[in-house]
């Protein structure tokens, strides 16, 4: 196993903090991997270390990381943003990652959250309400699958 390897499993394994200087380690002879980057900011992530984990997320995207590493950083840049405060980022990064991932139902949600934040309630209900009729396979709600997906941009709407 290697050290890539070893500090994956450290981290899923509920010991991030041991993870890290073996990630941090690994960018000192390969500053610009985006898998290595995208596992520090998740190794960071889980730990608490929310900013710390942006820089590392940003580079990771940028220097292109690629397939379901790639949509994990989305999820993960755009919820850390929200979380430490950064709504508009926030917004940015889950509105880039729908874009390149759109079967991807976790990112609306996320970016629901975020829209919750920016005060734009209606939009965060009617991207919910969307992914819930698209998705569930409760028979009930599939069943009112129509009028969930009719109403869910009419929610202040009287007849």
């Amino acid at each position: 196993m290697n050290n890539l390897e070893r500090a994956i499993q450290l981290r899923e394994s509920g010991k991030a903090s041991e993870a890290l200087p073996i990630l941090k380690g690994l960018l000192s002879n390969d500053s610009n991997n985006p898998v290595i980057l995208y596992q520090c900011a998740w190794a960071c992530d889980v730990q608490g270390l929310e900013r710390e984990a942006v820089p590392y997320y940003e580079q990771a995207l940028e220097n292109g990381l690629s397939g379901h590493e790639r949509e994990g950083a989305f999820v993960g840049l755009g919820s850390t943003y929200r979380v430490i405060g950064e709504y508009a980022k926030s917004r940015s990064i889950f509105e880039k990652g729908m874009a390149e991932f759109p079967e991807n139902n976790a990112i609306p949600v996320f970016l629901a959250m975020t829209l919750h934040n920016l005060n734009e309630h209606d939009l965060a209900m009617e991207t919910l309400l969307s992914v819930v009729a698209t998705t569930t396979r409760d028979k009930n709600i599939k069943r009112y699958g129509n009028a969930i997906q009719f109403y869910k941009d009419k929610l202040n709407k009287t007849w």
